[in-house]
């Protein structure tokens, strides 16, 4: 269906997880944005970088206080899509964004303007499905995979019509809630994803919540892999991205063991 998915599938053929790690665009600072996220994809199947945006409803105070710091920086929603334009991380990358830059630009230029920058998929956490079908329409005539994003307290209804218009992967939200850490993978997770399987054969990662190795692995038991925000963040803005870099290898190879 989109490049992104084509790919996603060869990499699972064979029993592999997907690990998608996240970084925020501009961080820890423009210069040294490029070697981050190269550290950040070298065990990667796919990279998510998020827009910073100023009003970050799903984002808790690790991913929020990096969007303020991109933004304090000087580095807007299209700057992050601009800094990335030229850059070979070796995995596709999934642009993050709040609905507010794309309808501010226009959902056709918006899209266009991420594919042109070699972003292969859009995840849009604050659009309704009800509300998304122009923007799905414009993603997929950009080249864009639509990721969307299901709930836990979704309906077996619900979670059917949210999984019908995607074509990349299904993001299953771990539990309820802003993005962060926690010290134990949500009882949620397998539920959302047993309800993702119901109504897709597409890719089903779990994200929210997901912050250790032992996490990873619990999730992607259900699940064909994971995405990794606010853990990944913390470390390349407390430690370096070699740091970061580091813990994504254990989680590589927990995920691989």
């Amino acid at each position: 269906m989109t490049a992104l998915l084509d790919h996603l599938r060869a990499r699972l053929q064979g029993g592999r997880k997907l690990l998608v790690p996240y970084l925020m665009g501009g961080i820890p600072e423009r210069g040294a944005h490029s070697d981050a996220l190269r550290a950040v994809a070298r065990h990667a199947d796919a990279l998510e970088i998020g827009l910073p945006y100023s009003d970050p409803l799903m984002d808790g105070p690790v991913i929020a206080a990096a969007a303020e710091r991109a933004i304090r920086a000087g580095v807007g929603p299209l700057d992050a899509l601009d800094l990335v334009a030229d850059l070979d991380l070796g995995v596709p990358r999934v642009a993050m964004t709040y609905y507010n830059p794309i309808h501010h630009l226009g959902e056709s230029e918006f899209c266009a303007r991420a594919s042109a920058a070699g972003f292969a998929g859009l995840i849009v956490p604050d659009i309704p499905s009800e509300e998304s079908e122009s923007l799905r329409s414009a993603a997929a005539g950009s080249g864009l995979a639509w990721i969307p994003l299901v709930a836990p307290t979704s309906s077996p209804e619900r979670v059917a019509a949210i999984c019908a218009g995607a074509t990349g992967f299904v993001y299953a939200v771990s539990t309820l809630g802003v993005t962060g850490t926690r010290e134990s993978l949500s009882e949620r997770a397998a539920r959302v994803v047993a309800a993702c399987r119901s109504a897709t054969d597409l890719p089903v990662l779990v994200g929210i919540g997901v912050s250790t190795p032992a996490q990873a692995v619990a999730a992607s038991e259900s699940a064909d892999g994971v995405v990794i925000g606010s853990a990944v963040v913390r470390l390349v803005l407390e430690e370096g991205a070699q740091s970061a870099e580091a813990f994504l290898a254990e989680v590589r190879a927990a995920l691989d063991g």
